[in-house]
């Protein structure tokens, strides 16, 4: 769960650059955007790890 809040927090905080980059045309906010979903990828990929994680425990035999 804590992966997810930082999901959560990290698209938060690509709203800005998306506002600057396509309302006001600043091309630098672009760049901030690109390395921010770079980042969102990674964290994604972590949750998605986790989540197989979590599975194959549920599944596997109690001893």
């Amino acid at each position: 769960m804590e992966n997810f809040q930082k999901l959560v927090q990290a698209v938060q905080a690509l709203e800005v650059d998306f506002q600057k980059f396509y309302d006001k045309g600043q091309s630098a906010a672009g760049t901030r955007l690109r390395k921010g979903l770079s980042e969102l990828k990674k964290l994604s990929q972590e949750v998605r790890n986790e989540i197989q994680k979590v599975k194959e425990e549920r599944k596997a035999p109690k001893a």
